[in-house]
């Protein structure tokens, strides 16, 4: 137990060694200062005891005036209160992009983690490190680092915190504040909570546990829906609908969500492909989006899971839940590298992967199916943010 555990922490201290070289990569294939700044403008507002920003520059058109020089941020506040402390550390003029790239950072230790105690395997641990660094389009996100990119990358930060919590010591406060953020930063992770329950079932047996658990979230939503109503004067109203212009897009014709848009995600996640032409570069990102089964083919492994097993069932429960939500938003997303929605339950889609390898010897194919999709990303990457060479 002991040699273990002194395993472990030099493990741990690789991987946090990884994750620095990481967030360097996210770091130096950014785009540099994102305009959209949203969040640490919050932040900074916060700071100074307001809930809204009192300059409104051309730039952020998804501001909303609520009242003569006051102008709301419709986004979910978790991102600004995870940017508190590095604005009061750096100052107002800190970019955004750089807690964005520390955020997609983290997570992507906490997996390499996550897969260590589950496996014992320092191998599946690294790819599984890998995978939710490079592997994906949370490199792009977390470099690039704009408002709606940074939202995601904080819900996937802290759902993925959520589970670590979870299978490990189950610290009733930090299962609080994790799941609390998540949500607070992506409103539909709320159906995540199956999974979640489930994996702290022996511990909800205790009633007072599960209601305090409950009343944890419940201290959240309604910090949320103060923030709503002293925006808005609705508890309940997030403010999206109430963008200028908003409803007369047309990919809002029937509002802000509906099953009918449903269609419309689908093809997007598994049947969008890149811009051919037959000058240079020949093939280049669309910023319509790219098929999840091309930007991360490796995710094919979540599917050879026990579908037996209750948390393999719970899983994908709560997967499709958020997925339907998301599916049934009217935008699929654009601008984007990739399906950027589908970063909502990509913290479930690894929790699948490593339930799915931690028992098995990596093979010469997962190792080619991670070059693969490493590659993919590093293409959309230097393409949109270095070269600018994408398209509709």
């Amino acid at each position: 137990m002991f040699k273990f555990l002194k395993q472990e922490i030099s493990w741990v201290l690789v991987l946090f060694f990884l994750s620095l070289a990481v967030f360097v990569v996210y770091w130096a294939t950014s785009t540099g200062t994102t305009p959209y700044d949203y969040f640490t403008r919050l932040a900074n507002a916060f700071l100074h005891g307001k809930y809204y920003l009192d300059t409104n520059p051309s730039w952020l058109n998804e501001l909303i005036p609520i009242n003569n020089g006051e102008f709301a941020i419709v986004y979910p506040p978790a991102p600004a209160l995870v940017s508190i402390p590095f604005v009061l550390v750096f100052g107002s003029q800190l970019e955004q992009q750089i807690v964005s790239q520390i955020m997609g950072a983290v997570a992507a230790f906490v997996w390499g983690v996550i897969a260590y105690r589950k496996s014992g395997k320092k191998l599946t641990s690294f790819w599984i490190f890998l995978v939710a660094s490079l592997g994906s389009i949370v490199w792009f996100m977390s470099a690039s680092g704009s408002v709606w990119y940074m939202g995601q990358i904080s819900a996937y930060l802290f759902l993925t915190l959520t589970i670590y919590e979870s299978l490990n010591k189950k610290r009733l406060p930090l299962l609080v504040l994790y799941f609390g953020l998540a949500i607070l930063s992506r409103l539909q992770l709320t159906l995540a909570i199956p999974l979640i329950i489930y994996l702290n079932r022996e511990g909800f047996k205790n009633l007072k546990r599960f209601f305090s658990f409950v009343l944890g979230l419940m201290f959240f939503g309604v910090i949320y829906g103060i923030y709503n109503y002293l925006r808005f004067g609705n508890f309940f109203e997030t403010g999206y609908g109430l963008i200028p212009g908003v409803l007369t897009e047309p990919w809002y014709h029937k509002g802000i969500f509906d099953i009918s848009y449903i269609p419309n995600h689908l093809r997007v996640l598994f049947a969008s492909f890149p811009i051919f032409s037959n000058q240079f570069p020949f093939i280049k990102p669309s910023w319509g989006g790219l098929a999840i089964w091309i930007t991360s083919p490796v995710f094919i492994y979540s599917l050879f899971t026990n579908i037996k097993d209750g948390k393999v069932q719970i899983t994908w429960i709560s997967l499709l839940l958020i997925a339907l939500i998301v599916f049934s938003h009217g935008s699929t997303g654009f601008t984007q590298f990739g399906y950027r929605f589908a970063v909502d339950f990509y913290p479930l889609i690894l929790f699948l992967l490593v339930e799915g390898i931690s028992n098995t010897n990596l093979k010469w194919h997962h190792w080619l199916l991670l070059f693969f999709s490493m590659l993919v990303n590093l293409w959309g990457v230097l393409c949109i943010n270095k070269f600018n060479l994408v398209g509709w």
